[in-house]
């Protein structure tokens, strides 16, 4: 069973990110801040869940929270300060999306920087042990595979709409042949043998 509270705030806000390994894309970011009485058979870790359950939990989510903010870093961004920087300031701008200011952090892994004046706690595996980083890792998964679904239409080569961007042998095979588009993070190694790309 998921947790609902680590801090014993009222307003304690969970935060997670999406898409750190992946080569194309941005990293997509959640905050959420969920009320005392706040509870879903299904919610854990979006990592554990199908695409169809986390798509039901979304709406659920973002009707039943007390707040909610999900932030896309770019891939251009992504580049300019390497994938760390970019959940911890993904993390940081859902957090500042909140209509209400929380009054503690719970953030999913090990890695974080102080937000304003704040306290926070860094958990490792944190979205399979509390409800509201469970449920920023819903969101922030859904938005963006919501997004790489919709530019797949632009590049069907990539096959986005499945890989969502991550390293498959697929997504690595159509770099070798067609190249990287401007989605893709140039600072990330793309291929294993990182040939000279057509960029």
């Amino acid at each position: 069973m998921l947790k609902l509270n680590y801090s014993g705030f009222s307003l304690e806000a969970g935060t997670d990110e999406a898409g750190r390994g992946c080569l194309s894309g941005p990293v997509v970011a959640a905050a959420v801040i969920l009320p005392a009485d706040f509870s879903h058979p299904f919610l854990n870790d979006s990592k554990q869940l199908s695409e169809k359950r986390r798509d039901e939990l979304r709406p659920y989510i973002e009707q039943n929270a007390i707040a909610f903010g999900v932030s896309f870093v770019w891939q251009q961004e992504v580049d300019e300060i390497n994938v760390l920087q970019a959940s911890i300031t993904g993390m940081h701008r859902s957090i500042e999306m909140l209509k209400l200011a929380p009054e503690f952090i719970i953030v999913d892994g090990n890695k974080f920087k102080n937000y304003k004046e704040i306290p926070h706690k860094t958990i490792v595996k944190g979205d399979a042990k509390y409800l509201s980083i469970a449920a920023a890792s819903v969101l922030a998964k859904t938005y963006r595979d919501e997004y790489m679904s919709k530019i797949h239409q632009e590049f069907p080569v990539y096959n986005w709409a499945k890989n969502k961007g991550y390293p498959t042998k697929e997504h690595r095979n159509a770099i070798r042949q067609f190249g990287a588009t401007d989605y893709h993070r140039k600072t990330f190694k793309l291929l294993p043998e990182q040939l000279k790309l057509k960029l």
